[in-house]
């Protein structure tokens, strides 16, 4: 197997979430359900955003392109599960496992700051209402959408550049369901101390550098709407923040366990849970937690 640069390893071996054969079909009916529902209620959203000119303004933008990202998450590691549970077969290539890792680092971060602008959006709409048009402009909001995705993938190419440059000369099991960063640095027989300081320095501002925009914002929000006089008022203007709050605390309260902590304390069996939580679950619950919380999302296109 092996053959010149150990870092080429031909293979992994993915061991998925069980290998009990009789959990395999359970757990593949309901993956498959999960990913049809996510891909549907998320297409669901864009074609209505997109369709609809009332929702053409910079949240319900936003929104579009969260449930863009959301889909090419799920995509990145569901199907590939779904293939190895049906088939058996739970090989990777190396050139595989890397781009896996790549494409679903690069999404949960673009998810991530899409989720501090879109409470920067709301900042605005509440605390600055007479300013929201003119700094939430076209330009503007394209922008912030744009350099949520550029830094993503630059971060991800930084992180699979040094992960290609490690040696694996010992067991090619990966006790997980997908390439992720910290299973794929276990199995290094390289000096992965490099790989770790950027997972922990610069991979913790990535993540909660937009966690720490949406403290700030909701505090200022909180703020404001305790300036409104009547209960009923502040509940109207608090209730418009209810489903982006919601989002965010099922992804950061679930992210933040997983990776901001030192990688001798990772244990991938106790973290399974938990990373199917963010991967699958939470990118499932957008589309609900958005339109059942939401009425412009469910009136009918009056246009």
């Amino acid at each position: 197997m092996m053959r010149g640069n150990l870092s080429h390893m031909p293979e992994f071996l993915l061991l998925g979430l069980t290998s009990d054969p009789q959990n395999q079909q359970w757990l593949f009916a309901s993956f498959l359900a999960m990913y049809l529902v996510n891909v549907a209620g998320n297409s669901v959203i864009i074609a209505a955003i997109r369709g609809d000119a009332r929702l053409h303004t910079p949240m319900y933008f936003f929104l579009s392109n969260l449930s863009l990202v959301d889909i090419c998450f799920t995509t990145v590691i569901v199907p590939r599960m779904l293939v190895n549970m049906l088939t058996q077969r739970k090989t990777i290539l190396f050139a595989q496992c890397l781009a896996q890792m790549y494409f679903f680092v690069a999404f949960g971060i673009t998810d991530s700051f899409l989720l501090a602008v879109m409470a920067i959006d709301r900042y605005v709409a509440i605390c600055n209402p007479l300013h929201y048009t003119t700094t939430m402009n076209p330009r503007r909001c394209l922008l912030l959408v744009i350099t949520s995705w550029l830094v993503s993938h630059l971060h991800s190419l930084t992180h699979t550049i040094l992960m290609a440059r490690l040696s694996f000369c010992g067991p090619n099991i990966i006790h997980h369901f997908f390439c992720d960063v910290q299973p794929l640095l276990m199995l290094s027989c390289s000096d992965t101390s490099v790989n770790e300081l950027l997972a922990f320095t610069e991979g913790s501002f990535v993540i909660m550098s937009p966690f720490l925009l949406i403290t700030i914002s909701y505090a200022y929000i909180a703020h404001a709407v305790l300036q409104v006089p009547s209960r009923r008022g502040r509940f109207k203007v608090f209730s418009t923040c209810g489903s982006h709050l919601t989002v965010v605390a099922l992804f950061y309260g679930t992210i933040i366990s997983v990776y901001i902590r030192p990688s001798s304390t990772y244990s991938v069996t106790k973290d399974r849970v938990v990373t199917v939580i963010y991967t699958v679950v939470t990118p499932m619950l957008n589309p609900f937690i958005y339109s059942l919380r939401n009425k412009d999302m469910k009136q009918p296109c009056t246009s």
